[in-house]
């Protein structure tokens, strides 16, 4: 009997192992590039999501400059170490009901061990992202695939917005360039980008959404200037 336990213990370690392998820093950091749509590595880079900088032994929903965390995170208690993030990872949902983050988990262990081994290094403090973690899933379209966006106060005369006007179902772009583009009034989208990368008060800027060049992004400093540059005009 005492050999046979030997035996169950020794399996047991052996599987417990197996589980507690690390995980590969190099697959996480592809892996990461799907997330890379919503958060930055950035300190001080909030997108759709806020900054994962100096993530571990931070109090979910505590991050100052983020203004978008729901009321349930903020409220969890949770402090983010390897088991809360495994956990997230595993099912958001069941984890922090009605948080707002509009994703439904990783099932696969491994995935997620590389993952969070790739985001403990790239995360840690003075840790400077590698530009290809950074990069958008192919299909995710430039501007607002995430990443690392471009500086809107160094942008070219094609890209910058001098006049909008609105006719009927159709807004029509001119830019510094002299140029004029017509839009279906449903693939135009108005932004503010209030960040030190956010274009020039009154130079709005003009960039490429989609995949088909049919839509477009004009990105204001401020949101007062929205109104103020979109003329009734057949």
């Amino acid at each position: 009997m005492k050999g046979l336990w030997t035996v169950v213990f020794a399996g047991v370690a052996v599987a417990s192992g197996a589980m507690a392998q690390p995980g590969d820093v190099n697959r996480g950091q592809g892996d990461f590039r799907a997330c890379a749509a919503c958060h930055s590595l950035e300190p001080g880079h909030d997108m759709t999501g806020p900054s994962l900088a100096d993530l571990w032994g931070r109090k979910a929903g505590g991050l100052s400059s983020f203004d978008r965390y729901s009321d349930a995170l903020k409220s969890s208690g949770i402090v983010w170490n390897d088991k809360t993030l495994d956990q997230w990872l595993t099912d958001p949902p069941r984890m922090v009901p009605d948080n707002a983050m509009p994703f439904e988990g990783i099932k696969d262990s491994g995935v997620r061990a590389d993952l969070l081994a790739f985001l403990k290094e790239a995360t840690k403090p003075g840790a400077a992202p590698k530009q290809s973690a950074q990069m958008p899933m192919k299909g995710m379209g430039g501007m607002m695939g995430g990443g690392h966006d471009p500086n809107l106060k160094k942008i070219e005369p094609a890209r910058q917005v001098k006049v909008i006007t609105y006719c009927r179902d159709t807004y029509r772009v001119t830019t510094a360039d002299g140029k004029v583009r017509a839009f279906w009034e449903r693939n135009l989208r108005f932004m503010t980008d209030s960040s030190k990368d956010g274009p020039e008060m009154d130079v709005p800027a003009i960039m490429p959404a989609g995949m088909l060049g049919d839509r477009a992004a004009v990105i204001f400093a401020d949101p007062d200037e929205i109104g103020r540059f979109i003329q009734r005009k057949c």
